[in-house]
């Protein structure tokens, strides 16, 4: 196999996810814009409690809660993108048709991308722990 082929499969997982992604963005966005007022208050915390008891996010009356919020919502696209990764990662690797370079980049991926999730976890670990001390 050629390595053009690896270019062609890897650029139409990219353009499949990015349109998977604008897909699943529009509508959240879109209900957001709909359905959210302007606020003109005194800032973030008054903000917060005037949209309080409006479920999701909405709810989060505290600085630090929304921040652990947000941490935990990166922490899960990262993770998600590491699977992701994993997946090409066996495209490759089943794509190799014994290409000992080419399998070696998939085993190296992989291997990286279990480090990284590890780390995720680790992460996720560390915010709940600063979490319960502060």
């Amino acid at each position: 196999m050629s390595v053009n082929f690896f270019q062609r499969i890897r650029s139409r997982l990219l353009i499949g996810l990015s349109a998977a992604f604008v897909a699943l963005l529009i509508p959240t966005v879109a209900a957001a814009t709909a359905t959210t007022s302007v606020y003109t208050g005194g800032g973030i915390l008054p903000g917060l409690q005037l949209i309080a008891g409006m479920g999701g996010i909405a709810s989060i009356v505290s600085i630090k809660d929304l921040i652990i919020v947000i941490i935990n919502f990166i922490l899960n696209i990262i993770h998600l993108i590491a699977v992701l990764a994993i997946i090409v990662a066996g495209v490759y690797l089943i794509a190799s048709n014994g290409d000992d370079g080419q399998k070696d980049k998939a085993k190296n991926i992989i291997l990286y991308c279990i480090a990284g999730i590890v780390l995720i976890l680790l992460a996720r670990v560390i915010v709940v722990f600063v979490n319960h001390i502060f």
